[in-house]
């Protein structure tokens, strides 16, 4: 019988955690909703969905213990999969709120600045181009594919070898996926991107 993965999904007080929950579900995880860091005894993968202010999401999961765990997790090279605000939140600084994340990535989160028929937050469908080759990307490497955003603010990591997915908005571009060992994080919303979506969640839980 095949094995089924254990993933745990942070409920630190944000983020769209039914839809995310759905969706992994649907790829085939058995996926719970975790309200403390005790909770993620026993899981395979640590996933990281968010969604509003990076100042709420810094002060909540300080509040909860799981800026700590999710730390370690990373730097014990667990599986993990951040979204949206869960890539946001693993670097250095944000120029939301002058706010210092979890720095599990140096680099810094800046808003968009962009010209006036731009509008902000970039919201929608956009090309999502996987720069690197990867077993999570692996159908998509060297190809661009749609994936769907809602986000005023991006990640400039430091370290460019990261990058595992780029995206152009506005003349801007920006890192919309980063990946290092098995910490992976979008900055595209995977469980709103239908088909393709799902394929990136399936591949990662392939590779757990």
């Amino acid at each position: 019988m095949e094995r089924v993965p254990k993933l745990a999904i942070i409920d630190y007080g944000m983020g769209n955690l039914r839809s995310v929950l759905r969706a992994w579900e649907k790829a085939g995880a058995e996926a719970r909703i975790v309200q403390d860091k005790a909770d993620l005894a026993g899981a395979d993968a640590l996933v990281f969905p968010g969604q509003g202010a990076i100042v709420d999401c810094m002060r909540l999961l300080s509040a909860t213990g799981f800026d700590n765990a999710i730390r370690e997790w990373v730097a014990a090279d667990k599986p993990f999969f951040g979204i949206c605000l869960g890539e946001q939140a693993l670097f250095g600084y944000s120029e939301e709120g002058r706010c210092a994340c979890l720095g599990v990535f140096a680099g810094t989160v800046k808003r968009f600045n962009l010209p006036p028929q731009f509008k902000v937050p970039h919201m929608g469908w956009n090309n999502v181009d996987f720069v690197r080759e990867d077993p999570v990307s692996k159908c998509f490497d060297g190809q661009s594919r749609q994936f769907y955003f809602v986000h005023s603010y991006y990640t400039v990591p430091e370290d460019e070898s990261i990058i595992w997915g780029s995206t152009e908005y506005g003349g801007t571009r920006f890192a919309s996926a980063v990946r290092k060992g098995r910490c992976y994080a979008t900055q595209f919303h995977p469980e709103k991107s239908q088909a393709d979506g799902l394929t990136l969640y399936r591949n990662f839980l392939d590779n757990i």
